[in-house]
């Protein structure tokens, strides 16, 4: 623990020595990038005390990241793992929390599987259609989202059609028999606003299992997406938005990782369909707006094994099928120029239901839960202050009401001060969460009705400060979190309990850099310490140190080359802390040149350097790929 704050110290003591040798300089950081998740309101980046990322949509098609989860992995605080290869179950860890501890939203839109055991979401086939940014917001977040974000948010804003219709065609290909086709359009006049997009992927991918055991089977994967988004704005103040996404996978697995687990024809199906219609009102001259809206998902997938030659006994049915609908009500009052106040009320009922059928050396297991229910209610309250134009907090509280444990209070601090004159950024926030059990432990074979939700204390502090000097920003953000009456499976009694705590803290560090106007770097790092504070021992697969690295240089006006480079430490893959895992490093590179104005062609090589290295122990991941393909646009 010693060792760990004199890291801390040394960190923060570095970041403070630059931002006091720009005390007396002029003010150079750029101002104006709005977000909606921290406040559920729109405000400027610079005026939120919470600590926020947002990959933008230029970001994602310089790095030519075709997944979400590929999108996320050079976000501080964030570890994403993968089991399988293409395809393959896909966890987010914000800050060491449990990847159930994330809620996961698409335009308001809460995408956590109601059906899963945990009720987290799998971003295996979230791809990054239509999306126009993607915000994360570290920290408890209850006190504006209820359940699920006891960790933080991770919110996904899909592009809104504006001016002359346009479109466009791609097409690409590469290793690992990989093809890739996707087309879309936007537009929009002052009634009305489009947008549409349709993607196909295909590839052979690697063995699941793991090549480097023995394995020789590939494990393919197909993914098709359609994403869209129409809104009608009828008068100035009024407006109506939908959003619909649609995911269909089909995914080769194996019957886990290392040697000998090559499975012929054991294959995992999904869908996924989301929607959302919301409507807009301002009145008064926009001192009171309300959204009122409808969120609907369905999540449905199915795990199979028919028997073959090497496994003559195994057989493998399984479904599972989750539904949420929520309605929520939002009022933003500007009382003041000085006071912002939001008000809400939502309600979202959640259903899922199982089958489980398999055959084995051991005999016939069968393992089904009926159709089961839950719901939950809540209201909440947030004052937003504006200072000075200089001190920004806000204070928020929430009660919910779940239909099986009963009634949940939270709260959240936030603040953030600007020096304006020395172009510095103080900010900080402290708020509790927690996360309602899911159906799964509730009500499946080894669940328990009389679960109690899981609750979380989280703060953290830091500085951003603004150097002329090659239009940098700095940044240092110190975290921790307590989790407690967590939920986890007892193995004496074979049920879920409140059993496990647990607390993480860390340091999360930002560079950004601009030496010339085409030509941009960023960089981040995590420190990252876990604790299960029942056995003593590190969280598994959370890495202690975590770094990315990101170069963009964009010339002749028609051309763009990104590098990106991440860094993963070692980790333990187990409970008990026997099995370490080698930290390893993945080089990426992506490339476009511009032959027309309607005409591009690109590029990228992933793991550039073939590094071998594993996500989850004894699974497979692929080595060096490349890929090209064309665009055209009109």
């Amino acid at each position: 623990m010693k060792r760990s704050r004199q890291k801390y110290a040394v960190a923060l003591g570095l970041i403070l020595a630059v931002c006091g040798s720009a005390m007396a300089e002029e003010k150079t950081t750029q101002l104006g990038e709005v977000v909606v998740t921290a406040t559920r309101d729109e405000v400027p980046i610079e005026q939120v005390g919470s600590s926020i990322t947002v990959v933008t949509a230029k970001e994602i098609e310089q790095q030519q990241k075709r997944t979400v989860a590929d999108a996320l992995r050079m976000v501080p605080g964030l570890d994403l793992v993968r089991t399988d290869s293409f395809g393959g179950t896909t966890a987010v860890f914000m800050r060491g929390a449990k990847s159930e501890h994330t809620l996961v939203l698409i335009d308001g839109i809460q995408i956590n599987d109601p059906s899963s055991t945990g009720g987290g979401y799998n971003f295996s086939n979230l791809t990054t259609d239509n999306i126009e940014r993607i915000e994360i917001l570290r920290g408890p977040q209850s006190t504006l989202y209820g359940s699920h974000a006891i960790g933080g948010v991770i919110n996904i804003i899909t592009k809104r059609g504006d001016g002359k219709l346009k479109g466009f065609l791609s097409a690409e290909g590469g290793s690992f028999a990989t093809a890739r086709e996707s087309a879309g359009l936007n537009g929009g006049n002052d009634l009305l606003q489009y947008s549409l997009s349709v993607s196909r992927l295909d590839t052979g991918g690697v063995s699941a299992a793991g090549e480097r055991y023995g394995n020789v089977e590939r494990d393919g994967y197909q993914n098709t997406a359609v994403a869209g988004r129409l809104g009608i704005t009828p008068t100035t103040n009024s407006e109506i938005d939908l959003t619909l996404r649609y995911d269909r996978s089909r995914t080769s697995v194996d019957n886990g990782g290392g040697a000998g687990k090559d499975d012929p024809n054991h294959v995992m199906k999904s869908d996924e369909l989301f929607f959302r219609t919301q409507g807009w009102l301002s009145l008064f001259n926009g001192l009171w707006d309300q959204k009122l809206g409808v969120s609907f998902s369905d999540i449905s997938w199915r795990d199979d094994n028919d028997r073959d030659s090497a496994h003559p006994n195994d057989l493998l049915r399984s479904s599972f099928h989750g539904q949420s609908v929520k309605l929520d009500w939002q009022h933003t009052l500007k009382l003041h120029k000085t006071t912002t106040l939001v008000v809400g009320a939502e309600t979202t009922e959640e259903n899922g239901k199982s089958d489980y059928y398999s055959e084995s050396m051991f005999g016939p297991y069968t393992s089904t839960w009926d159709e089961r229910f839950a719901r939950t209610t809540g209201v909440y309250l947030q004052d937003q202050l504006n200072l000075f134009d200089a001190w920004f907090s806000t204070l928020g509280v929430r009660v919910d009401d779940h239909s099986k444990f009963g009634t949940e209070a939270t709260y959240r601090f936030t603040t953030a001060y600007l020096i304006k004159q020395t172009d510095t950024r103080l900010k900080g926030s402290y708020g509790t969460g927690f996360k309602a059990p899911s159906l799964y432990q509730l009500y499946s074979s080894y669940g328990s009705p009389d679960l109690k939700p899981d609750k979380s204390i989280g703060w953290d502090v830091g500085v951003e400060q603004g150097l002329p000097f090659m239009k940098t920003t700095l940044g240092a953000t110190w975290f921790r979190n307590e989790y407690s009456q967590m939920i986890d499976f007892d193995m004496t009694t074979w049920k879920y309990t409140n059993v496990a705590k647990a607390h993480t803290h860390g340091l999360e560090l930002t560079a950004a850099l601009q030496p010339v106007d085409d030509l941009t770097l960023k960089a981040a790092y995590t420190y990252l310490e876990t604790r299960d504070d029942i056995s003593g021992k590190q969280l598994v697969r959370r890495p202690k140190n975590k770094a990315s690295f990101d170069i963009n240089y964009s010339f002749l006006k028609k051309a763009n080359i990104n590098l990106g480079v991440i860094y993963v430490g070692t980790r333990y893959a187990d409970t008990a802390n026997t099995q370490k895992m080698k930290d390893y490093m993945l080089v990426n590179l992506a490339g476009s040149y511009d032959l027309t104005k309607n005409l591009q062609l690109f590029g990228r090589v992933d793991n550039l350097f073939d590094r071998q290295y594993e996500e989850v122990a004894g699974y497979g991941t692929p080595g060096i790929g490349a890929y090209g393909g064309v665009k055209v646009s009109f």
